[in-house]
């Protein structure tokens, strides 16, 4: 008899329809030579198609160079948590696995076009070891700037042969194997630092739209039910091209109508096409999985994230290194790593997170907003954005917290979760085994309480990448320590969002210490180094228990930390001086900012910065000083 392993219903629906079932404890050890280098794909596949019946215990590829084309690899329709809803090709999909091995040892495996090279889902005990994942060419493209002219407000960007392109309707097109792109998402990168230039934000985005010259009987549109205004559908409604593209000689392209400071002579253009159009294709998708291993793996590229997680419990990452290949400015597009509703242990220790276009790590939890009381036990929930369509809270049993944000960033009750009933993407009937509080409405949302794992990130390298380091909701257990961070935007960010990405979760017991904060911030936004921040503007408390502990922040700029909505925060023995890399963008700035916070306490450390104001403070804590 075939086991499954037991999962969210949805899921174990769509593992069925696959008809590829779990393997047995133990199997064969498979090797693949260097024979089946030119489209790995086929054979690959076939040997992973037939473990139900030849079970696998461990994949071995002998050390080589490893092509996987899409044409003939294993296709499923996938709902892939912070991406695209995508129709996932691969050669590896491990659906329903037990007690796996794939070694690499020290292989690279290039991909070519659309293609997730590690699709495991509903399984048990993966490792992944020795080996190398890029792509043959990348889903971002750039170039550089050789030119600009204020009078005609225009700029020209020079490609290498590596990002052919064609000009169509005047649009310039980036063209792949198997996929396309606009300029899209852009931002500038410095190839001296190999990191985002300095103060980009003054030249980036490019901005691609401006709103339509030409509208007729658009507020006649009516919706019975939310809109979400970012869909693929509505975003694009009330707007027109803005940019003219024009080739002066082949490889060197002309952008006009730019809206923001001319970009400088000599940076590199980073682009990556639309927003809902460009996070297709993750190294690793991990969901529904108890126990995964990556051990000494590189990510030198990816169409989304390094690795994206979801449902899936200890985790563990040793040795995961994102970071480019080919003299290229970006290695993923998206997150190095992302971890949606997980729980047990996450542990990212000994990695490299450089050069990537999103955050180094995110973790957090995910708000689904209650739309329908539909009986005594069950409601009708709707998913806040467009890339969370699909994604399951729970499983049987789970303990589901009710927050109303208004009055409180924590649960007012909390229920446990007996089945989901998947409508549509966007729709769910979630069903209880308890009867619903009589205080429930509708706009109330719900989390997963039990969603959440203990997070471990050390001995890590986060720098010269796009958007924040270690983004953290995570109200279990967090210790960040030993790490460097260099990040364009915060190094660490504790949010709760419950506006656009839905991203659930508070932080308490969180600890940073030992860790070398370099120049963050460093493209332009006002906000510290450190910063812990709410959507709704609200006194009300979400982040509990936090040390911020012998640390050296060594700066341009004045902020180091901004701290609102804590309850219990000790900062000490931390080392601040000024690093004169960088012209200060903010003099004016405190080096730490306090609001609606309670029992802070600072001492022990060594200011050395140029703040004239060390601590700015509001009246929640009108008696705190620096120390």
């Amino acid at each position: 008899m075939y086991k499954i392993i037991s999962f969210w219903s949805v899921l174990i629906l769509a593992i069925i329809s696959t008809n590829i079932y779990a393997q047995q404890n133990s199997g064969e050890q498979v090797l693949f030579t260097t024979s089946i280098s030119d489209d790995a794909t086929p054979a690959v596949l076939a040997r992973i198609m037939k473990a139900d019946k030849e079970p696998i215990s461990e994949i071995k590829f002998e050390k080589g160079t490893y092509h996987f084309y899409p044409d003939k690899a294993y296709e499923r329709f996938t709902r892939i948590s912070n991406h695209d809803d995508v129709m996932a090709k691969t050669a590896i999909p491990l659906l329903g696995f037990d007690n796996l091995t794939i070694d690499g040892q020290g292989s690279t495996f290039i991909y070519h076009g659309r293609m997730i090279p590690f699709l495991i889902e509903g399984s048990e005990n993966i490792t992944v070891q020795n080996v190398t994942i890029d792509w043959a060419m990348s889903f971002h493209s750039e170039g550089t700037i050789v030119a600009n002219d204020e009078k005609y407000n225009s700029f020209d960007i020079q490609f290498s042969d590596e990002y052919p392109y064609e000009i169509r309707n005047e649009q310039l097109i980036f063209i792949k194997e198997y996929y396309e792109h606009t300029l899209g998402q852009s931002i500038l990168y410095d190839p001296a630092r190999m990191a985002i230039a300095f103060d980009t934000e003054a030249y980036t985005p490019i901005v691609a739209s401006r709103n339509s010259k030409v509208q007729h009987n658009l507020d006649k549109i009516n919706y019975k039910y939310k809109v979400d205004p970012r869909s693929k559908v509505e975003k694009v409604r009330g707007k027109e091209d803005n940019l003219r593209a024009e080739e002066l000689k082949p490889g060197t392209v002309r952008i006009f109508n730019h809206r923001k400071k001319l970009p400088p002579v000599g940076m590199i253009l980073v682009c990556k096409g639309d927003q809902s159009l460009n996070r297709l294709a993750p190294a690793f998708r991990v969901t529904g999985t108890d126990g995964f291993n990556a051990n000494n793996v590189t990510v030198h590229h990816a169409g989304g994230m390094g690795l994206i997680a979801e449902n899936s419990s200890d985790l563990i990452l040793d040795g995961f290194h994102v970071k480019p290949s080919h003299g290229r400015m970006v290695s993923t597009s998206a997150d190095a790593t992302h971890f949606v509703g997980c729980r047990g242990k996450v542990v990212l220790k000994n990695c490299t997170f450089n050069n990537q276009l999103d955050d180094a790590t995110n973790v957090h939890g995910t708000y689904q907003e209650v739309m329908d009381i539909l009986s005594e036990n069950s409601i009708g929930v709707r998913m806040g954005h467009a890339q969370q369509q699909g994604f399951a809270i729970g499983k049987e049993k789970d303990t589901i917290g009710l927050v109303r944000l208004s009055d409180s960033f924590f649960a007012f009750d909390h229920l446990t979760l007996k089945n989901i009933q998947k409508i549509n993407g966007r729709y769910q009937i979630i069903t209880f085994n308890e009867k619903l509080p009589e205080t429930l409405k509708i706009g109330d949302l719900i989390e997963n309480l039990q969603g959440y794992p203990d997070l471990l990130v050390q001995n890590c390298n986060i720098s010269s990448n796009r958007a924040r380091g270690l983004l953290i909701s995570n109200p279990k257990k967090t210790l960040i320590e030993n790490n460097f961070f260099s990040t364009e935007m915060e190094a660490i960010l504790v949010p709760v969002e419950s506006s656009h990405w839905f991203e659930s979760g508070n932080a308490a017991n969180l600890t940073i210490r030992n860790n070398t904060f370099q120049d963050s911030q460093h493209s332009g936004f006002n906000r510290g180094i450190i910063r812990f921040v709410t959507d709704d503007d609200n006194d009300n408390i979400a982040f509990k228990n936090i040390q911020i502990i012998d640390n050296v922040f060594n700066q341009f700029d004045n902020m180091i930390l901004e701290i609102s909505n804590v309850d219990g925060l000790v900062f000490e023995g931390n080392k601040i001086t000024n690093s004169g890399t960088f012209p200060m963008l903010y003099p004016e700035n405190p080096a730490i900012r306090v609001k609606s916070s309670e029992n802070i306490v600072f001492k022990k450390n060594d200011y050395k910065g140029k703040a004239k104001n060390i601590l700015e403070k509001d009246d929640s804590m009108p008696k705190l000083k620096f120390r």
